[in-house]
């Protein structure tokens, strides 16, 4: 596809958005082919000042309108009477001031969808704080949960921007999902995301092993954190997912967790016969710190005896061990896959030159889904889209009358999901909570997420959420027969297989489309459905370095270690740059793969037919970083943590309470103001060194250690209450995991979890529904166990029970 077409081509976006989630949903939809209008204030959008704004604004038509003043507003007015989608990162006050509420576009505009993005939503306690995402992700927990990027065991500072990409691919859902719905009641209505509840989806398993840490206290030894205060490591994974240095000093990821890939691993290390000894009897499960450091020592030395040539020789002669390398977000670009599918591409731009960008986030056919158009000048369309508002219809007579339409927007819609773990499953889990119906196909034994976690199906738990799980073997050609029935009852069809295992299944594209040429079909590997990389194992660790993620969090250099303490320390930080489960690469994939499935499906509603349709962990992960991978001449500076992970600067930071800590973000001109209003009891903030933005800068250190000391004399609740209140941006970091944060009293009673029932948990918590709607419904399911609904698909398919049985004493379905 081409420039001005695409899947979304002839919908008219209007983006008021001024803060990163929102640029990446529209971007999205530009991408997509959609006319995206970013509306800008005098001066232009904010979005400017970061360093990746030709790929965030890119595709777009600009116009400046200043929405205070009375000749602008009738402008505005004439645009959204034409428009499909209206996309604000407003807060609730300043959205209601402005009229943007529901009712009054409901009665103005009946057929608009307006996506509102916020930092914590529009109702419950913190609906009108600050939506910075330091602060969203110091209050949820996810700088606790980072810990160890920190030399010591403070918070620490997270660089990678998640829950922005989280809640941007959230409204891109929320959006699809209202336009789709909107097809069959003739209503927009306004759909709503944030920050907090987005960032929650991004954790794969730990939501359930904190709840069980509680709710079964002797049920197993808790992992507290993956190294202990020596640098030794305390969980099994460190082998599996094991980080090292080649002779030659390049970083490697390896990604081992399935039990034969392990015991491939061990071969090539030369370590397998060892664990005949009794000493490693226990394997992986080692006893004492003292045995584990000795065992992973010694992979670390195996893995440094090789060059990188070396290990690549290796990688291709053995198919079952693989090791990625630590690239940063630039470098990212070249890695040969991204290379190979075109999922980089360099745009010219008149003033910048060459501005080299990642591709679109889905691809179609072989390629973008459409060609990438460089980022517009403040006002370079101004004039056409003056033109365009006066064209706008006189805006519909009388009230509009109340709609009957509040189901489920995605009600009667079934996926047919193939494949395993958390990636891509846990896209189409977020369409369950709009009224979908997906169906799983599990193997026999069931899909390998369920025992991850040492307690029983708690792996599995959160992503087969809303699912029905039928278990057959696929290999066998009655259960390929079952599968092929399910899909010809079906609108779309999920699939992550590795590269070329769909195929030689019979449940690839072009088999399962000549039994229902309707479907929908998305691939979502991990690297790509060919290519050099095709093949290859994808984790989340291993995509984590691959794309940039890790390194990113890690503030660290590929450069060689010169010490065992400097590589010890390098692997320490690497791995809490990209393993830590509450924010890492599967989440990222997932929330790609949920945009990608509603994107295919009102493509579909649409007449476009879209084949060979892709999204990879690789391609979703280098679009999470496009603030920082999008490069050119002259970029400015990207923003850097410190060296002890504390912050960028000193007004956007941690800084230590009595009690804690607390994460202080006022970064802009009006922040400082409403900041040094608020402490204008307190000496020194008034220094003519500080009176400017330059000179806050110029005199960084000094200004740290002024509001150091202002922040050590109280406690941290204290100031979050006396700052919020003052409209300054300050929270009290929390001190627990974020998976088990996000289900605390405290954020259940404001809406980020709900109460669901599980037939293994029963009543728990689970993170509530990403994507809220002002007229749909959303709910919010439990999970299943292995094969839950295998008889009632099967009876459903026509089949009686004789032949049900036949097949279960067969061992070709459970």
């Amino acid at each position: 596809m081409t420039a001005g077409s695409g899947p979304l081509a002839g919908l008219l976006v209007i983006d008021l958005s001024t803060t990163l989630p929102g640029a990446q949903a529209t971007q999205f939809l530009a991408d997509a082919g959609a006319d995206v209008v970013l509306v800008e204030p005098p001066g232009g959008s904010p979005l400017r000042a970061d360093p990746g704004w030709p790929g965030l604004l890119r595709g777009k038509r600009s116009i400046t309108l200043d929405l205070g003043a009375d000749a602008d507003r009738p402008v505005l007015d004439g645009l959204l009477r034409q428009a499909d989608v209206l996309v604000t990162t407003m807060r609730p006050a300043a959205a209601e001031r402005h009229g943007f509420t529901a009712q009054r576009l409901a009665e103005a505009y009946p057929r608009l969808v307006t996506a509102k993005i916020t930092g914590w939503g529009s109702r419950g306690p913190w609906a009108n704080h600050k939506g910075y995402e330091g602060l969203v992700m110091a209050k949820t927990g996810v700088m606790h949960s980072k810990r160890q990027l920190s030399p010591g065991p403070d918070p620490a500072y997270v660089s990678t921007p998640y829950a922005s990409f989280a809640a941007a691919q959230t409204a891109v859902q929320g959006i699809l999902a209202a336009l789709f719905e909107r097809d069959t009641s003739g209503l927009g209505q306004v759909v709503e995301s944030d920050l907090a509840s987005s960032v929650g989806a991004l954790d794969p398993y730990n939501w359930f092993y904190e709840m069980i840490l509680r709710r079964y206290p002797d049920a197993f030894t808790p992992q507290i954190v993956a190294f202990d205060g020596q640098g030794r490591p305390q969980t099994r994974l460190m082998y599996a997912l094991l980080i090292a240095v080649t002779k030659d000093g390049t970083w490697l990821q390896f990604a081992h967790t399935a039990p034969r890939l392990m015991r491939a691993w061990l071969e090539e290390l030369g370590l397998a016969e060892d664990l005949k000894d009794p000493k490693w009897a226990e394997f992986p499960d080692l006893p004492t710190p003292e045995l584990r450091y000795e065992w992973w020592t010694r992979m670390l030395d195996e893995v440094g005896s090789r060059t990188l040539a070396e290990w690549e020789a290796t990688f291709d002669r053995n198919s079952n061990v693989f090791g990625e390398q630590f690239r940063t977000p630039d470098e990212a670009l070249d890695h040969p896959q991204v290379r190979y599918e075109g999922r980089a591409m360099t745009v010219d731009d008149p003033d910048l030159g060459p501005v080299r960008q990642p591709s679109t986030l889905v691809h179609a056919g072989g390629h973008p889904l459409t060609g990438i158009r460089r980022a517009p000048r403040p006002d370079e369309h101004g004039e056409e889209l003056r033109r365009l508002a006066g064209e706008a219809p006189a805006s519909p007579a009388g009230d509009t009358p109340a709609s009957d339409h509040r189901g489920l927007p995605l009600a009667g819609v079934t996926v047919l999901e193939l494949g395993g773990m958390f990636a891509a499953p846990y896209g189409a889990t977020l369409l369950t909570d709009m009224g979908a119906r997906v169906i799983k196909v599990e193997p026999l034994e069931g899909d390998t997420i369920r025992t991850v976690v040492a307690f029983p199906e708690a792996g599995g738990a959160k992503v087969l959420q809303g699912k029905e799980s039928i278990a057959l073997d696929l290999r066998t050609p009655e259960g390929l027969a079952v599968v092929r029935d399910l899909a010809r009852r079906c609108d779309m069809v999920l699939q992550c297989f590795r590269a070329g295992v769909a195929e030689r299944i019979g449940v690839d594209e072009a088999s399962l489309k000549a039994v229902n040429p309707d479907l929908v079909y998305l691939h979502a590997p991990g690297y790509g459905i060919d290519g050099p990389y095709g093949h290859k194992p994808a984790y989340a660790p291993s995509i984590g370095a691959a794309s940039g993620i890790a390194l990113t969090d890690a503030a660290a250099a590929g450069t060689s270690p010169g010490s065992r303490e400097e590589l010890l320390r390098g692997a320490r930080e690497r791995w809490a740059g990209g393993a830590v489960p509450a924010v890492q690469a599967d989440g990222i994939a997932a929330l790609g793969v949920g945009s990608a499935l509603l994107l295919g499906l009102y493509a579909k509603r649409r007449g476009v037919a879209m084949t060979a349709m892709t999204t990879t962990m690789l391609g979703s992960c280098t679009q999470a970083l496009i603030s920082r991978n999008t490069s050119y001449a002259g970029r400015p500076a990207l923003p850097t943590v410190d060296d002890a992970f504390h912050g960028t600067g000193p007004l956007y930071r941690l800084y230590r309470a009595i009690d804690g800590w607390v994460f202080l973000a006022a970064p802009s001109p009006r922040d400082w103001l409403a900041l040094t209003t608020a402490l204008s009891g307190h000496q020194g903030l008034g220094d003519e060194r500080f009176a400017t933005a330059q000179g806050r800068e110029s005199h960084a250190d000094a200004l740290t250690e002024l509001l150091a000391g202002i922040f050590a004399t109280r406690i941290k609740d204290e100031w979050e209450t006396d700052l919020t209140a003052r409209d300054v941006g300050c929270v009290a970091v929390s001190q627990e995991n974020a998976e088990w944060r996000m289900q605390s009293d405290e954020f259940y009673g404001a809406g980020y979890a709900v109460a669901a029932v599980s037939p293994i948990f029963d009543e728990h918590r689970r993170l509530a529904p990403l994507s809220r709607f002002s007229r749909s419904a959303v709910k919010a399911d439990a999970g299943c166990i292995i094969g839950q609904h295998t008889d009632a698909l099967l009876h459903e398919l026509g089949l009686g029970p004789e032949r049900i049985a036949d097949l279960r004493e067969k061992d070709i379905v459970r």
